[in-house]
């Protein structure tokens, strides 16, 4: 009898210890859809059978809505899994609409992803997932738009969440849908002058996360990071951004290590595709292994299930990740 409690408490603490695998696949979203051979490979490799990608986003212009860099599509793009298609939407769209706006809205998205998806032969599936950095004050008119999308469109209307509508769920509201997308970076602005991660900080996530198994809608899915960028900052403290930098772009004869993750520029140059001056700095932000897996661990406690959705399909970013 000793022996079979023994046997118990180890069964127990081999069960507790081992890791939770969650399913996982990835967003897409570039205004082209290609894929070369190391997408292809990582996204076969995918354990999630859909792929979230992008169609177009919507904005408003001279108080009319416009689709902005809608989808082309390029031969190499092809793959078994189904799409998702996903439309972003500009908060400022959404301030002061009309009813009759809402519903022309709806109608107009639902029917360009429709064409979309048959003239590029998209195999999509029921749902349409929104994205949107809704506010308190735009809240009722965009929960208003999910409901008549779902209603014009016949599918199922998601969309995602982000870090500040979770923390401050009473003033944002919770949207009408059954499922949400948490985006779990962005956790401050990369034009703020920090020596924080703006991608992601895990301890200012966790803050906005500390009350994340209160929230009233249980499926959740969860967005992680896996791009980067290097911030160019020059001598009047302007910033722009660089897409997908990494730690070992910083090896140049040419760059005095400031630290980890910055450098000085030593010599007046074209770095990047960009002409960079003497005196201008540059830091790398990118996401590591150990920061997936600590944002993981934590949400494991505060969610019961949940896919992973990597931000996002890039050769630059996939390439030696393990996934």
């Amino acid at each position: 009898m000793k022996s079979l409690n023994i046997l118990w408490v180890l069964f127990f603490i081999v069960s507790c210890s081992k890791k939770e695998n969650h399913p996982y696949t990835f967003y897409y979203w570039k205004t082209n859809l290609k894929l070369d051979q190391e997408e292809k490979k990582v996204l076969n490799q995918a354990t999630v059978p859909y792929l979230y990608t992008r169609f177009f986003d919507v904005d408003k212009a001279g108080g009319k809505f416009q689709p902005v860099a809608v989808i082309t599509k390029d031969q190499s793009f092809q793959t078994d899994k189904q799409i998702v298609p996903t439309v972003f939407i500009t908060n400022q769209t959404m301030l002061g609409i009309s009813q009759h706006e809402i519903k022309f809205l709806a109608e107009s998205i639902h029917h360009l992803v429709q064409k979309k998806a048959e003239e590029y032969h998209l195999k999509i599936n029921n749902e349409i997932q929104i994205d949107c950095d809704w506010t308190a004050g735009t809240r009722d008119d965009y929960f208003k738009f999910l409901k008549e999308l779902k209603r014009v469109s016949g599918k199922e209307i998601t969309c995602t969440l982000r870090l500040h509508q979770v923390k401050d769920k009473k003033q944002t509201g919770i949207p009408p849908v059954s499922k949400v997308y948490l985006m779990c970076y962005s956790t401050s602005s990369p034009l703020d002058k920090s020596d924080k991660n703006s991608i992601l900080d895990v301890n200012i996530l966790k803050s906005y996360l500390a009350r994340m198994e209160d929230y009233p809608i249980k499926k959740v899915e969860v967005a992680l990071p896996i791009y980067s960028w290097g911030i160019i900052t020059n001598h009047l403290d302007k910033h722009k951004l660089i897409n997908a930098l990494s730690k070992k772009d910083l090896e140049n004869p040419n760059f005095k290590k400031i630290s980890e993750y910055k450098v000085e520029i030593l010599k007046d140059g074209f770095y990047f595709g960009n002409y960079l001056n003497k005196g201008f700095t540059i830091k790398v932000e990118e996401i590591s292994k150990e920061q997936l897996e600590d944002v993981t661990q934590f949400l494991e406690k505060k969610i019961p299930h949940f896919n992973i959705i990597y931000y996002q399909l890039d050769s630059k970013f996939v390439l030696d990740r393990k996934f």
